[in-house]
């Protein structure tokens, strides 16, 4: 693998979101005999919002490799309608999606980039709705979509809009 960073330099320390979630569930630390108190819907999703915002804030300030595909582009793909840059952690992990695409044998050449500037200056270049995927097919893997706090409002899809537009569901169960 050859390193186009154009002087931008290597991460200091790896992005490793397992790191970040071991024991976040609290199974692996908890005392056995401590009786756990069920959390209601609203904590448990205040609770994923935060270990989310703890992992968007440590991708920002971290240094990720994006492949370049052939073209000299950002290695993108599309899926569901949204162009993702593929971003990975470290080499070995380049290395891993490399292998799973049938394409190790080939030198793949990359930049290194802050997550922070992926999010806010390359995702709004994209055409159409874009955001980051993260180590993408490792059981490690994240998404950063294109939604509202994660990337710059112009690249925000609106999803309210997307389910106002499908009368269906809005006005399931409603007085219409």
């Amino acid at each position: 693998m050859t390193n186009q960073g154009d002087g931008i330099p290597e991460p200091a320390q790896a992005l490793r979101l397992t790191d970040l979630t071991d024991g976040a569930d609290g199974a692996e630390t908890a005392p056995a005999a401590v009786s756990v108190v069920e959390a209601s819907p609203d904590e448990q999703l205040a609770a994923a919002r935060r270990e989310f915002a703890v992992l968007l804030g440590e991708f920002r300030r971290t240094a990720v490799l994006v492949p370049i595909d052939p073209h000299g582009s950002l290695w993108t793909a599309e899926q569901g309608g949204v162009r993702w840059i593929c971003a990975f952690s470290d080499e070995e992990a380049l290395a891993r999606f490399a292998q799973a695409q049938g394409d190790a044998e080939r030198e793949w050449t990359y930049q290194t980039i802050l997550g922070a500037r992926l999010l806010d200056a390359m995702v709004p270049l994209l055409p159409g709705p874009g955001g980051v995927a993260l180590d993408a097919g490792s059981e490690d893997g994240m998404l950063f979509p294109p939604v509202a706090g994660i990337v710059p409002d112009e690249a925000v899809v609106d999803l309210g809009d997307a389910v106002a537009d499908r009368g269906d569901v809005v006005n399931r169960g409603g007085a219409g």
